[in-house]
């Protein structure tokens, strides 16, 4: 799969920071989100635009980077199978999504969603109807993997010899 980076890189530069920050938290919700409830939320959302595809789902491979030590050089890790879509809206907004994986409908529908929340006027209610409850999910998942992990924490202290 060969991105444009440059125009990747014109987008990021041509939205506010603070936009570009919201764009990377609802992505990455629906990154995270799983086909069915992503599907189940997508169900609920009223008056879908016409939406037509810029780039039909398509699956492929792309190259993971790790770094040693989590700061070090970086080296190749290994390929992942990833699927790309973009569409454009009826208004001429343009959607793009990547999903982990080769899920050709989740990436379809994350790229819609995409592109509907850059709309201002459509944002709110879909923050309500598809993003607060993915964010509550996450929180839920978030919270009950750090229980568990804190059930597992190990207290050292040092006891006073009475020696000096």
């Amino acid at each position: 799969m060969n991105g444009d980076t440059g125009a990747a890189t014109a987008l990021r530069d041509a939205q506010a920071p603070e936009e570009t920050a919201a764009r990377q938290e609802w992505m990455a919700l629906l990154s995270w989100a799983t086909t069915a409830r992503l599907s189940t939320l997508w169900d609920g959302v009223p008056d879908k635009p016409g939406a037509r595809f810029l780039r039909a789902p398509e699956c492929g491979l792309v190259m993971t980077q790790g770094r040693i030590g989590g700061t070090g050089s970086p080296f190749n890790l290994g390929e992942i199978t990833v699927t790309r879509c973009s569409v454009i809206l009826d208004n001429g907004t343009v959607g793009h999504a990547y999903q982990a994986g080769r899920d050709k409908a989740k990436a379809e529908i994350s790229a819609t969603l995409d592109a509907m929340m850059q709309d201002p006027a459509r944002r709110v209610d879909l923050d309500r109807t598809v993003f607060q409850p993915l964010r509550a999910e996450r929180a839920r998942k978030d919270a009950a993997r750090a229980a568990k992990a804190a059930a597992t924490k190990v207290d050292f202290f040092t006891m006073v010899r009475g020696e000096d």
